[in-house]
């Protein structure tokens, strides 16, 4: 038999899966690790446990799969995006890894763009965040400078991960999107950006297309797991460009709505579109593709908040068995999924979620509704911005905890007036990572083939309800208001909470 293994490290686990080339699954693994806070705001990881959990995975692969070591030919990676891993001229680390969700540069983005303002999003198609990578950089350089002086190579996880495997350092253009260091348009580190904050680009890896022969698995590894042939290695992607591709969105009129903790909606872009900094803009896997997308923070967390607060001894089908009962806009109560603060398309980590219009006759259901509109109404200002660009979609694929109940499902196709799709068989990012060995490997002459053999969707599709779609149209223009009525009161509560006399 002939595999692939697809990799993902992803904020809380790596999880590894060996597909065939007939696309079907042949294993799944995943190994945990901790993540740090040691101050407020701080997230940071070891790249040590990013190892052993890969280490576990493969060889759980290998005691379940009996002909893993023969028939292994490539492997590529995903991984979570932004986080900075700082290396020594031995390649060994030399700090700790902050991660994306690490809160403490807002300093050093105000600095950028006081500094570069307009000219930094023409040339990254992104403006200034504290998950981004530079920022970090950074900090780094002025909090740790003697950390900074010991820094010879800087890479993003999947690539640490890569290097272990290979020797190689190198990154690829998904993930270097992220960074902020990258001239999107050019596919080339910005020697302007690296200049301006002191950065050598000597510590930058080489950039490659994500489909690229990096190198072979080592030959300490390949006689350590007993692979008979030489494995090839491929670039991989950043996560989200993984799951886009494992999904199959390669087209600009079918779009991407992943609901999990986090929700995102993304759009396929075949040339570069400007939405003004108010959706992240990122290079695809793909070659010469990009891909848009706006973030809801707290999707199917608010989902897990309302549960465990207010209906702990629920399942969340029990929770939503009575939805389908209660009529669009949950007869006059909305919710605001602003838990965690938002990002698209307020950028406000001050704002605070909200119910309003509660009455006297709403239920339990009321509530579990409106927790669905409220996070399908945060990512409806997400595709609102990218129609305002010209973006229509015909289609939109939803995976994560968002495709798993049909009346979710339904409520989505009637808010964004969108017929709605599922997978039949969902791996996230990890397929992405895998097709990209599958067609590295030349299992397959080009994408086209690649996605028909590995992505099947579910027969069952949910077009809009022409009256509940029209109904939550007007529904939608009254929820948008709950962000400006209740920005002063949550900033005013945040100076108090903080002691801050002003906001």
């Amino acid at each position: 038999m002939h595999y692939v293994l697809g990799i993902d490290l992803g904020t809380s686990s790596l999880k590894g899966i060996l597909m065939n080339s007939e696309g079907q699954l042949i294993s799944e693994q995943s190994s945990e690790y901790p993540l740090f806070s040691p101050k407020p705001n701080y997230s940071q990881q070891n790249p040590a446990d990013w190892i052993l959990a890969c280490e576990e995975v493969l060889e759980n692969i290998a005691a379940e799969v009996t002909d893993f070591s023969n028939g292994l030919e490539g492997i590529s990676f995903s991984g979570q995006m932004h986080s900075l891993v700082v290396l020594d001229e031995k390649n060994q680390p030399v700090y700790p890894s902050i991660l994306w969700n690490d809160g403490r540069t807002s300093k050093q983005c105000r600095q950028i763009n006081d500094r570069y303002g307009e000219k930094f999003l023409e040339m990254t198609g992104n403006i200034p965040l504290e998950g981004f990578t530079l920022p970090k950089i950074l900090w780094l350089q002025e909090n740790e400078p003697k950390v900074w002086e010991k820094v010879a190579t800087i890479l993003l996880p999947k690539d640490y991960l890569r290097y272990w495997f290979t020797g190689k350092l190198t990154t690829e253009y998904s993930d270097a999107a992220g960074t902020l260091l990258l001239d999107i348009g050019k596919q080339a580190w910005s020697t302007e950006i690296i200049e301006e904050f002191g950065i050598s680009e000597q510590i930058l890896p080489d950039l490659v297309p994500s489909f690229a022969e990096v190198g072979h698995v080592r030959s300490n590894l390949k006689q350590r797991f007993d692979f008979k042939q030489e494995v090839r290695v491929f670039a991989g992607g950043a996560d989200n460009a993984c799951a886009a591709l494992g999904a199959g969105l390669v087209d600009d009129e079918t779009g991407l709505l992943s609901i999990g903790t986090s929700g995102v909606l993304s759009s396929y872009e075949s040339k570069r579109r400007d939405y003004d900094g108010k959706l992240h803009f990122f290079n695809h896997v793909l070659p010469a593709r990009y891909y848009s997308m706006g973030v809801t923070l707290a999707a199917g967390n608010s989902l897990s908040w309302f549960k465990d607060t207010f209906a702990k001894e629920y399942s969340f089908s029990e929770l939503l068995e009575g939805i389908s009962e209660i009529s669009p806009g949950s007869d006059g109560l909305l919710f605001s999924p602003y838990i965690m603060g938002e990002r698209t398309p307020h950028f406000d980590s001050k704002i605070h979620g909200s119910f309003i219009g509660i009455t006297g006759e709403h239920s339990l259901a009321h509530f579990a509704r409106a927790v669905l509109e409220g996070i399908t109404f945060s990512l409806k200002d997400s595709q609102e911005i990218m129609s305002r660009k010209g973006k229509k979609f015909k289609r939109l694929i939803s995976v994560g905890g968002g495709a798993k109940n049909p009346d979710w499902l339904q409520m989505q196709a009637d808010i964004l007036d969108t017929e709605i799709l599922s997978l039949a068989v969902e791996q996230g990012p990890c397929a992405g990572a895998c097709m990209i060995a599958a067609l590295g490997c030349d299992w397959f002459d080009d994408s086209e083939s690649l996605i028909e053999r590995f992505v099947v969707y579910k027969s069952n599709r949910y077009k809009p309800n022409r009256q509940n779609a029209k109904q939550y149209q007007l529904i939608y223009q009254v929820w948008k208001k709950m962000y400006a009525a209740t920005k002063e009161i949550c900033h005013l509560e945040n100076a108090l909470q903080t002691g801050k006399e002003e906001i």
